[in-house]
């Protein structure tokens, strides 16, 4: 009997051990810095969705999809699931107060989707003026999202936020097609002026319409006796672009932001090919445009039940060590489910920890790609170890490969693959969200 519980324990013993060379083997540092510094190079210019740097990344996931063995998702014959959003941008804006003209360097056009808008005071919802007294982005909050077509007069005083919101609207706005079919929408025109409207007043907005197309993208590994629950790995590739340049440089490479997030669900895709073992579907998926408002995460989860989602495992700025030390990270939301401690469990034994998020105040956790399923009731957590309050290289040309600590990349992909096996096999399931009202 002895003899057996021995020969048990050795045969234990040597599984455990090959499994950590088999991780060892599969992630490893030379192969996960490979993919960081290829995602974040120069050649792919910021990778801004609707430019050529973010199809040169779109191309390079791809590729590496293909030699994992992934499938394509269901009803898709590549790796891309292409979707699209229209552009409205102003090509014109006039308005005229009482009789003088406005210059166009001091109009904005915000809201209006219509090919052609035109309003005066006798047809629309009339003028106001902004309280140079109270908060500009309170009000301007309150303004946005009716359906009203109005005149917006804002004080001087609020020349810099005024001229903030200018620039990030040059692009114009990314609606959907039904948006554009909306014979309801308005429009609202801000002037910055020092003026109030006296008798009458008159706009005319003109907008080029223009279908851009985004794609995500994504692979699967079916599961075996669980084939219809699904487990997402996923991280957003976008990012800013080209940005004005400081030093002579121009490029925001997100290295941290996200190439970091993107090498490690390759690196888990590779992993869980290989260790062949998953009872649950997994998807693996990159996202687009999560740097303008998350659309590719809205429009991958809109394609899915959020019944079958089990959990979702968002992946976020690794490249760095965490608040929290070496060998640890930090989950949103964690006290929402039991994700994280079912995480941690697996994680028993080992030098790892994750920690529920230490910036609640950021509210971090409907502020990533996890957000619209975790809206939905599903167990999706962001996983992360960026100190988003000290953390001076985000949005800059400066996250760049070379100011990464690559170890805690490396240790974290590591952490999060042997963390999630229970759930993957279909042994554990965490316990559901509470769905966002809304």
């Amino acid at each position: 009997m002895l003899k057996k519980l021995l020969s048990s324990f050795l045969l234990l013993l040597l599984v455990t051990q090959v499994s950590a060379q088999d991780i060892n083997k599969i992630i490893n540092k030379a192969y996960v810095d490979e993919m960081i510094k290829i995602l974040s190079s120069d050649a792919m210019e910021g990778r801004k969705t609707f430019t050529p740097g973010i199809d040169r990344a779109a191309t390079f996931i791809e590729g590496e999809f293909k030699k994992i063995g992934l499938q394509p998702l269901s009803g898709l014959k590549g790796y891309r699931q292409t979707f699209y959003k229209y552009q409205v941008k102003p090509v014109s804006a006039t308005v005229s107060i009482d009789g003088k003209n406005i210059s166009p360097e001091n109009v904005l056009v915000m809201g209006s989707t219509a090919t052609t808008m035109s309003f005066d005071h006798t047809n629309s919802a009339g003028w106001t003026k902004l309280d140079p007294e109270k908060p500009f982005p309170a009000q301007y909050r309150a303004l946005m999202g009716g359906n009203k077509h109005q005149l917006v007069l804002v004080d001087p005083k609020f020349a810099n936020f005024f001229k903030q919101l200018k620039n990030r609207s040059k692009d114009g706005s990314y609606v959907d097609e039904n948006d554009l079919k909306n014979t309801q929408a308005g429009g609202l025109v801000f002037v910055l002026t020092q003026d109030t409207v006296a008798k009458d007043f008159k706009v005319a907005v003109e907008n080029k319409v223009n279908k851009l197309p985004l794609f995500n993208v994504a692979g699967v590994i079916p599961g075996k006796s669980k084939a219809k629950e699904i487990v997402i790995f996923s991280g957003h590739y976008d990012h800013i672009g080209i940005l004005p340049a400081v030093n002579g440089d121009s490029i925001a490479n997100g290295a941290d932001d996200n190439a970091t997030g993107t090498s490690a669900v390759i690196a888990l895709a590779k992993y869980y090919k290989k260790l062949n073992n998953n009872e649950r579907t997994l998807i693996f998926v990159a996202f687009t445009a999560e740097e303008m408002g998350g659309y590719g995460a809205k429009y991958f989860s809109e394609q899915l039940n959020p019944e079958e989602v089990i959990a979702m495992f968002n992946i976020e700025m690794i490249g760095k060590e965490s608040k929290f030390g070496k060998n640890a990270a930090f989950i949103t939301g964690f006290e929402r489910s039991d994700f994280g401690k079912i995480l941690q469990k697996n994680l028993k034994g080992s030098p790892f920890t994750f920690h529920p998020d230490p910036y609640p105040a950021q509210n971090l956790f409907y502020r990533s790609d996890n957000a619209t399923l975790a809206a939905l009731g599903v167990p999706a957590h962001t996983i992360s170890t960026d100190q988003i309050d000290t953390d001076k290289l985000y949005h800059s040309v400066d996250d760049e490969y070379d100011t990464l600590a690559t170890e805690n990349v490396l240790m974290t992909i590591k952490a999060i693959a042997k963390s999630a096996i229970s759930i993957i096999k279909g042994e554990d399931t965490p316990t559901r969200i509470p769905k966002l009202e809304l």
